[in-house]
């Protein structure tokens, strides 16, 4: 999972809208700071992290084995957070060297577009969360029964608990299960 973390990252690299800024005295200020731009690149983010975080809680529940959802769930908690850094980093460096070089020296009035960056670090926590919810409501959502078990057991039937067989049965009417009255 933390390995589509970069992959993501080109994604939304290449995906962003282009943010315009303008040199003055060696700092870069946002040319249009009432525009779309920046909360585009944010939105962007968001988009794929939740597209992500979507699909990986659904591989993770049809790859689930029996008995595992506690190290499951924490293997999407810490590798949706482990790929939405590798992302937000990676979609980050591509260009900063020369956005860097043309701020440092640039003229003032000059104009240089932007590298993707975060400014709602927020989003940061929407693959992790997202994968996890998506798990969590495919198990709400989609009952899976024991192998062997069909659900239509009644009364007599061994079942299983605790790893141990136990004949759940009924008691005879104004009787416990030995017979003795109550």
């Amino acid at each position: 999972m933390t390995l589509l973390g970069p992959l993501a990252g080109l994604l939304w690299r290449n995906t962003i809208p282009k943010v315009t800024y303008v040199i003055i005295q060696g700092e870069a200020l946002i040319a249009d700071p009432e525009g779309e731009g920046p909360v585009g690149i944010d939105g962007r983010f968001a988009l794929i992290a939740l597209a992500a975080g979507l699909l990986c809680g659904i591989a993770g529940y049809a790859a689930r084995g029996r008995r595992n959802d506690i190290a499951l769930i924490l293997g999407l908690a810490a590798g949706g957070a482990a790929a939405s850094l590798l992302a937000w980093k990676t979609g980050h460096l591509i260009g900063l060297g020369h956005y860097q070089d043309v701020v440092r020296h640039g003229r003032d009035g000059a104009t240089v577009t932007g590298v993707a960056d975060l400014r709602a670090k927020g989003v940061l926590v929407f693959w992790p969360v997202v994968s996890v919810a998506a798990y969590g409501l495919l198990e709400v959502l989609v009952r899976r029964l024991p192998p062997g078990d069909r659900g239509d057991g009644g009364a007599g039937e061994g079942d299983e608990v605790g790893g141990d067989e136990l004949d759940l049965q009924s008691a005879p009417t104004g009787r416990d299960v030995d017979g003795r009255e109550g």
